[in-house]
């Protein structure tokens, strides 16, 4: 058994937006073992964390959670372990990291455990250093770390992950099948570092680029796929999935829309790019400013993509339609378009709503069943009610229920006094092997406006780990014997840079992992195309394989759906009556008919700036322009007179085939012949290179369309075009390598 010792240590404060409020934490104590508490099956890893009463762009937070400044991530917290007898070990602090008192050079802060299929090691966020003297400023990343010697009488040894960007922030790391990681950074898209940071579409807030992948072994590091307002907490789940949540918020930028901001557009991602108005193509104007429709979007979903970076999609394909209560119509004069409204037609399986999926883990008793968090995106620390899904790769978005482990209340903030129902916050739900769950807990927020002083601030949420139990209405409940740890308290003071901060009190217990050996689950990727896209290759006389290693190289994808006419029975909230001229149409009702010629797609490009185009704030927001990428559009059919910019032709049996930039954010929209929009894609999509990616049509149908069919199986035309247009120039194309 080890003894474990908390060293005091100072910890740095973030102040909201606009305001001048900072948070510290105080002092740990020393103990080796625990009251008695749940019966694990297993030792659980976990960190602490100095708390930080802002909620804004925090460590806490939402959103914009990932920044290491001494104002994000307070300075004090470790890495610790909790053996099944309740014996506690303090990881880090035993491999010399961390400090005692006022906070300097080896001061840190952990978050974000994940055990290695073996489980004899884990790999973890840690950010290292803090001023030391008063007015100092410093630039400090997070950075991966992997740790051994964990398990009882061994001895622990922490290294640095070598190859990973050592001037960006690199946060929840999880192994793959194959040994290497997948973390979130906030490394630019192409490694331009004109481009850091990255910020959001709603808040205009630094946020995370996507997934990466990292083989420490080689150095090789790769982009799997690029979020324009950010990707959170990956976890690779039985079946191989990569399961994450994303934040989706592909809507127009409300910061430019309010007039007081500066923004303005850069002509392009150069570094050198000249400046213009902040022009937008694509969606429609935001709800609160549209005059005749409008669009507004804004949630965190869960998603999925194979461990290559190929196949994103929302998890099985689920979308608003099987998971919110209510939506709007983006067009208000088509007396078809209704907005959404649960119980109206058509009706739907599952019948609880829930709006974001935050902190999501497996089951490790029932495979592919999902818990995560609803919570709302500021006020709460990202804590909330624990909701579960299933969602094996197998369930029909139709078919995936969700179950609502607290009560609904516990997914709100409260500024005053909370239902009769309510039973606390909580966050990072850990379910284990013996079907007991863990969570970290906080009861009803003291309610007070007062956050303390920038000196001394006072904490409104103090998370501790416990076990939870079954209680009213067959809820889960914090078990009120069946806490983790003593509660773990440290008196810490920090330079904030000019202010002495100072907080003596409980740490923050968060983002627990059971610590156990499980089977490494399938490498997903590399996979063949499907049937009617087979038979496309094999109808143009194209082998596969050899285009693919042609559009890799290139790093190029290809986007092909069968028909686009077709759309998912739910969807009435936008145009569904949609016909190809000459060709294939899906009319199901009577009313206005829409004549669809192209689609066109549109590339996320990071040029929007904000604080005057004289003197602009750091980094640049994404916005969706017409695609130009001259290396996608040069192995494409010429674009007839009279195309709008960045679209190809819709093929008469309904299907779309383009060759688009690979691991770049994309978006896109049929349109009539003149390029007005008719039906607008709600998610941006990113492919691997060498990618060929196919679906049934937009909006894809879940059991069947708007006409009652089910999902389109045609050998799509359109692919067929393109690969006989490259068929015909490989020559000139492949020569194009050797000049």
């Amino acid at each position: 058994m080890h003894t474990c010792f908390l060293r005091t240590c100072l910890a740095p404060m973030r102040r909201y937006r606009a305001a001048t409020c900072a948070l510290m934490i105080g002092v740990a104590l020393p103990f080796a073992s625990v009251q008695a508490a749940p019966n694990l099956p297993n030792p659980v890893m976990f960190v602490t964390q100095v708390p930080v009463p802002a909620d804004f762009a925090t460590i806490g937070s939402v959103f914009a959670n990932h920044m290491a400044g001494m104002q994000d991530a307070a300075r004090g917290g470790d890495l610790w372990i909790r053996y099944a007898n309740g014996n506690l070990r303090n990881l880090t602090a035993e491999a010399g990291y961390g400090m005692n008192g006022q906070q300097g050079a080896n001061a840190i802060a952990v978050r974000d455990p994940a055990i290695h299929f073996n489980g004899s090691k884990a790999i973890f966020s840690m950010v290292i250093g803090a001023p030391t003297q008063q007015y100092q400023q410093i630039t400090r990343y997070w950075q991966l770390y992997e740790i051994t010697g964990f398990g009882v009488g061994q001895t622990i040894s922490i290294t640095h992950v070598p190859g990973q960007p050592e001037d960006t922030n690199n946060v929840e790391p999880t192994y793959a099948s194959d040994g290497s990681i997948i973390f979130v950074s906030d490394r630019p898209r192409n490694g331009q570092r004109h481009l850091y940071p990255q910020l959001d579409e709603y808040e205009s807030t630094p946020t995370p680029t996507g997934l990466w992948n990292l083989n420490p072994a080689s150095g090789a590091l790769r982009l799997l796929q690029h979020s324009p307002s950010g990707s959170f907490r990956p976890i690779v789940d039985s079946y191989g999935r990569v399961i994450f949540t994303r934040w989706d918020h592909l809507q127009r930028d409300q910061q430019a829309d309010a007039g007081t901001y500066g923004a303005f557009n850069w002509v392009s991602e150069a570094a050198n790019a000249a400046t213009t108005g902040p022009s937008e193509v694509f969606p429609e104007p935001r709800a609160e400013t549209a005059t005749t429709y409008g669009f507004t979007i804004n949630h965190f979903f869960p998603w999925q993509l194979n461990q290559d970076g190929s196949a994103e999609e929302t998890l099985n394909h689920i979308g608003r339609h099987e998971l919110f209560d209510y939506f709007a119509q983006s067009l208000k004069n088509d007396p078809n378009l209704v907005e959404y409204i649960y119980g109206a037609s058509p009706p739907r399986n599952n019948a609880l709503d829930v709006l974001n999926w935050l902190q999501i883990k497996e089951d490790p008793t029932t495979p592919g069943r999902y818990f995560a968090i609803d919570a709302p995106e500021f006020y709460t620390h990202a804590s909330g009610q624990i909701i579960a899904i299933n969602g094996s790769p197998t369930t029909n978005p139709d078919n995936m229920l969700v179950a609502y482990k607290t009560p609904r209340s516990t997914s709100s903030f409260y500024a005053g006094t909370p239902p009769a129902d309510f039973t606390g916050h909580y966050r990072n739900p850990l379910p284990m092997s013996d079907g007991q769950i863990v969570a970290s807990w906080v009861a009803e927020p003291r309610q007070t406006a007062n956050d303390g002083t920038r000196p001394n601030p006072v904490p409104r949420y103090l998370f501790r780990l416990y076990g939870l139990v079954t209680g009213n209405g067959g809820y889960l409940q914090r078990d009120a014997n069946g806490a983790l740890t003593n509660g773990i308290s440290k008196s810490v003071s920090w330079w904030d840079p000019d202010v002495l901060v100072t907080y003596n009190g409980p740490l923050w217990e968060l983002s627990p992992v059971e610590v156990r050996a499980r089977s490494v689950p399938p490498n997903t990727g590399n996979l063949p195309p499907e049937a009617p896209e087979a038979q496309a290759f094999s109808s143009a006389n194209v082998d596969f394989a050899a285009f693919q290693a042609f559009l890799a190289a290139r790093g190029l994808g290809v986007l092909v759906s069968r028909n686009v006419t077709t759309r998912d029975r739910a969807d009435q909230q936008q145009p569904y009556n949609l016909r190809v001229p000459g060709g294939v149409q899906s009319i199901a009702t009577g009313g206005a008919v829409y004549d669809i010629t192209h689609m066109q797609f549109l590339q996320g490009d990071q040029i929007r700036g904000l604080g005057g185009a004289a003197t602009p704030n750091d980094g640049r927001r994404v916005l969706a322009q017409p695609l130009h990428d001259p290396n996608a559009l040069q192995w494409m059919p010429p674009p007839a007179p009279g195309t709008p910019a960045g679209a190809v032709p819709i093929a008469s049996d309904g299907s779309v085939a383009a060759i688009v930039p690979a691991q770049r954010a994309l978006a896109w929209q049929s349109t009539s012949s003149n390029g007005t929009p008719v039906v607008r894609e709600r998610y941006w999509i990113s492919v691997k290179p060498g990618e060929v990616r196919a679906c049934g049509g937009c909006h894809g149908v879940n059991t069947a369309d708007q006409t009652g069919q089910v999902p389109a199986t045609n050998m799509p035309l359109a692919l067929v075009n393109l690969l006989n247009y490259w068929q015909a120039n490989a020559d000139v194309i492949f020569a194009d390598d050797f000049e």
